[in-house]
């Protein structure tokens, strides 16, 4: 059963950030732009943080012992290239011991507006009885981010302790897609969702290719 987080939903700082994801006048500034999904990487972790579980331990000061609790999960980082790699990082910078997995997936289109998810590439960390966050930052039609969690979990023979994926803006149609395919125990985060897709699948009015973005146009 997925459960569904829109922390744009509730009056936060992740509004100003995700604000400035879709402001044209905004987004001419690369740096900026990755920075702002790197942000909203961190304060995702922070949310995401709280579900996990702790344990007790005494910490010596220079002054004296403190009890004090710290994360007992054991966290495996994901995320799907290229326009991942700046919100991955917003996580890494919370989560820092945590191990990572990478996946390349893209768009193979074919006549018309028809296309295929194609997944490539993976190198994963052993994941079997860990917490793992897959984040992307653009949920569209959700078939590429279940593609990819189907292969890191390899087709339900790896069992993480606990799923959480993240996206910054998703669509209403891909949030119903990824409820229904993913199967799997998991929390979606999700700083924003909008309501339509175009006939070509992109977001509507969300915020344009995060990748070319972040990063430049891609070639032909």
């Amino acid at each position: 059963m997925l459960k569904i987080n829109e922390l744009g939903a509730t009056n936060s700082i992740i509004n100003n950030f995700i604000a400035e994801l879709r402001n044209v006048d905004v987004q001419n500034d690369r740096m900026r732009f990755r920075i702002n999904l790197e942000r909203l990487g961190e304060l995702m972790a922070y949310e995401i943080s709280k579900t996990l579980d702790y344990k007790d331990v005494n910490i010596t000061t220079p002054l004296g012992i403190k009890e004090t609790r710290i994360v007992a999960d054991e966290i495996v980082l994901g995320t799907v290239f290229r326009a991942g790699i700046p919100f991955h990082q917003g996580f890494l910078d919370i989560f820092d011991k945590a191990d990572n997995a990478f996946i390349a997936a893209y768009r193979k289109y074919h006549k018309g507006d028809d296309f295929d998810i194609m997944v490539e590439y993976c190198a994963t960390s052993a994941i079997e009885g860990k917490v793992l966050i897959l984040s992307d930052p653009m949920l569209a039609t959700g078939s590429s981010l279940v593609q990819c969690v189907n292969r890191l979990l390899e087709n339900g023979d790896v069992r993480p302790k606990k799923l959480h994926l993240a996206a910054v803006i998703a669509s209403r149609e891909g949030v119903d897609y990824v409820k229904n395919n993913i199967n799997a125990d998991a929390t979606l985060w999700v700083g924003s969702i909008d309501d339509e897709l175009t006939a070509k699948s992109y977001i509507v009015p969300g915020l344009g290719d995060a990748g070319d973005l972040a990063y430049g146009p891609k070639g032909e």
